[in-house]
């Protein structure tokens, strides 16, 4: 098996994760801000860029993992007894706003290192184009959890900025929709639907501002390590955008509908809130990758079987 070492690899990288996904499944939620389920994702990207590298990875290296992933896991468990409660009760000396950002930061930041070192010791400075998406997106996960921690709602105003044309766009479609009564003011909307009047107030992250930032930073990296013009990278890096801008619009409107047509309940609400940004956001991104790669991989084909073609014929 060519890619055996690889294989090694990649079980490794996954160990913390699958470790934590065991011993402690509750902490996972596809809530960006409520849980670990970012590291399923992380992983993903991980393998799916991994999974068929031509490449020998000495022993010596993949030793060197097992060290790293062994520190990690020690920090998950550390955080059960009684690391957690620390990180939380020196959080007002930093002036944090949200608590469970403020934790949720330290994994990321924690498992954003464990990937960095990892890939580093394993393909060195080669790994930002080799399999840049899953640390990348950690790393952006931990920026923005940072960010909600410390400059939580409004209080941040660069991204709190387009929330109000997505709320009256969003105030427009359900209007133009006949699917109940919406007005906008501000970052405010008053719903009026099946179940009675909701006032909901959107701020940076139900808008998914975050998800920009995040897909940023890995198609970035992403579009850095492929072998294609300038024009398609920028192309493809616009497309990923307005597709990102559209899904986060979809994610806004799925919580107006949810209070138009089935509950106004503020607990059932929160709990639709916490996963549906996630539920889009995630999949969408790592299709775009997937579909990008696919259309890259055919034109190269058809470039070097055109160059064969021209070549005999000389």
């Amino acid at each position: 098996m060519q890619n055996k070492s690889v294989i090694i690899a990649i079980l490794l990288i996954a160990s913390p994760t699958m470790f934590a996904l065991a011993a402690f499944p509750d902490s996972f939620s596809l809530s960006w801000n409520q849980g670990r389920g970012g590291f399923l994702f992380a992983m993903a990207f991980i393998a799916a860029e991994l999974v068929g590298l031509k490449l020998v990875i000495p022993k010596k290296r993949l030793i060197a993992i097992i060290s790293l992933a062994a520190i990690t896991i020690i920090y998950l468990t550390s955080l059960e007894v009684g690391l957690r409660n620390y990180l939380i009760s020196i959080a007002p000396n930093y002036h944090v706003q949200l608590i469970y950002s403020w934790t949720w930061m330290w994994d990321f930041i924690v498992m954003a290192i464990f990937f960095v070192a990892s890939m580093t010791i394993l393909f060195g400075k080669r790994w930002i184009r080799i399999s840049p998406a899953g640390p990348i997106y950690t790393v952006g996960t931990a920026i923005i959890l940072s960010l909600d921690a410390f400059f939580p709602y409004d209080t941040l105003g660069p991204l709190q900025y387009v929330v109000p044309y997505l709320v009256k766009f969003n105030a427009y479609l359900i209007t133009a929709l006949h699917l109940g009564i919406a007005t906008a003011h501000s970052n405010i909307m008053f719903l009026s639907g099946s179940h009675g009047p909701f006032a909901l107030q959107v701020f940076w992250p139900s808008a998914g501002v975050h998800s920009i930032i995040i897909y940023s930073l890995v198609m970035m990296a992403f579009l850095l390590k492929m072998n294609i013009p300038p024009k398609r990278k920028a192309m493809y890096f616009v497309l990923g955008v307005i597709g990102t801008i559209g899904v986060n619009v979809i994610r806004i409107f799925s919580l107006s509908l949810f209070v138009l047509k089935v509950s106004t309940n503020v607990s059932d609400f929160e709990s639709f809130h916490s996963v549906a940004g996630e539920v889009m956001f995630l999949p969408w991104l790592f299709i775009f990758l997937l579909v990008v790669t696919y259309i890259e991989t055919r034109r190269l084909k058809k470039l070097e079987i055109t160059k064969q073609e021209n070549d005999k014929n000389k």
